[in-house]
């Protein structure tokens, strides 16, 4: 089997025929330093065996295949746009954006003990109210209630009232948001006696969308229904409570 051997530190150059380019391979006894082998400018085919470089940016490589990745970490900047963090996810559009819409974003909770009453057909304002002020006009608030409420009738037959929640943004004045129609709270009919009382102690839940990031105060309001019924709030106990949820809308 023939061999070609180079001693010292020569090297070999293989030329084509016209002197132009050449293939340069440095010698065994100066490998200890960095080389480079310059290949024509033509497409070159490896016949055999592998040729691996250790630098360089690899600009040309094509037709890479991910499955290949067999060990180390793609960095974050490579996978999409925008700031990768613990509390981002990286979305289809290979954008890092913010964590998942509907998450509780905080939390606002008030109790009462304060009692009023209203003998008016036109709703009046409780102390049973929370205000909450959300951080970004997408989100969503959940808004839930609890009071207890009284009907007194003098001499009639039947008690009745009704509730609804009002809302105020920004101290621009409230307006009812929640339901859209006086709601109707039935009470006992068929009192025989003099004075007639109702207690109930109704609930309610709903979630709203202010757009906005100025001050929510959501409060609730009571009415009577009838032409002689009283309407109490509070009464007799007290313990009345609103609870905010600000939920993430993006």
């Amino acid at each position: 089997m023939a061999e070609l051997r180079i001693k010292g530190t020569g090297t070999l150059k293989l030329f084509e025929s016209d002197n132009t380019s050449s293939v340069t391979i440095a010698s065994p006894a100066s490998l200890s330093a960095n080389k480079t082998i310059t290949l024509p400018d033509a497409d070159v085919t490896l016949a055999s065996g592998t040729m691996l470089a250790t630098d360089g940016s690899g600009a040309s490589l094509t037709s890479l295949n991910a499955s290949e990745l067999g060990s180390g970490t793609v960095p974050t900047a490579r996978l999409g746009t925008g700031t990768a963090s613990s509390s981002t996810f990286l979305a289809g559009d290979n954008t890092w954006g913010a964590a998942g819409g509907g998450k509780i974003l905080q939390v606002i909770a008030r109790s009462t003990s304060t009692s009023s009453n209203n003998n008016s057909t036109t709703p009046a304002a409780t102390d049973n109210y929370a205000t909450i002020t959300p951080s970004a006009t997408s989100s969503h608030v959940i808004v839930t209630m609890n009071w207890r409420q009284q009907a007194y009738q003098n001499g009639g037959n039947g008690v009745n009232w009704g509730w609804q929640v009002f809302r105020d943004i920004g101290g621009a004045g409230y307006s009812d948001v929640y339901p859209a129609a006086e709601t109707e709270m039935m009470g006992l009919t068929g009192f025989s006696q003099t004075e007639s009382n109702d207690y109930k102690w109704p609930c309610c839940c709903f979630m709203d969308s202010p757009s906005t990031t100025s001050a929510v105060t959501y409060k609730l309001y009571i009415y009577r229904r009838g032409s002689v019924t009283t309407t109490y709030f509070g009464a007799a106990g007290g313990g009345d409570r609103t609870t905010l949820l600000e939920v993430d809308g993006s």
